[in-house]
């Protein structure tokens, strides 16, 4: 299946056996890469207020969180089955916890966390109020 898609910000055609680092063995992607790799997931199934926060300098437990909002339960469940099918594209697996009916979703991928909110979740925990020394690298409307 011949698709186009983009990987850190450059667009490639083919198969995922087709893609720079299948062929030139550079191993799985990671950090700011994955990162920009499941924002392009959650933005293609239509998550909304998407940011990327990097935790790198803030000594955390990841280098990376990526939040956004998700309108529905269907569409959450969607996502998270999305993102479980590209990163397995790459090689990686993630971890899940929480459901989509609570509102909130967590995916640990590598050195990434996504969070995965309904709204009314996303402005009760304010986590980019929380992590608010991190840099925001993204954030998309």
């Amino acid at each position: 299946m011949s698709r186009r898609r983009r990987i850190a910000g450059r667009w490639y055609t083919g198969a995922p056996s087709d893609s720079p680092r299948a062929a030139g063995g550079e191993g799985p992607l990671q950090g700011i890469e994955l990162a920009h790799r499941l924002i392009d997931v959650i933005v293609d199934h239509l998550g909304a207020d998407v940011v990327l926060l990097d935790l790198t300098a803030q000594g955390a437990f990841t280098d990376y969180f990526v939040i956004a909002s998700i309108d529905n339960d269907r569409q959450m469940r969607a996502v998270v089955d999305a993102l479980d099918e590209s990163v397995s594209e790459i090689g990686e697996s993630l971890r899940s916890e929480g459901l989509a009916g609570t509102g909130w979703v967590l995916i640990e991928v590598a050195n990434v966390v996504v969070h995965l909110f309904s709204p009314d979740r996303r402005r009760y925990y304010d986590l980019e109020g929380l992590w608010s020394r991190a840099p925001e690298l993204v954030h998309i409307q």
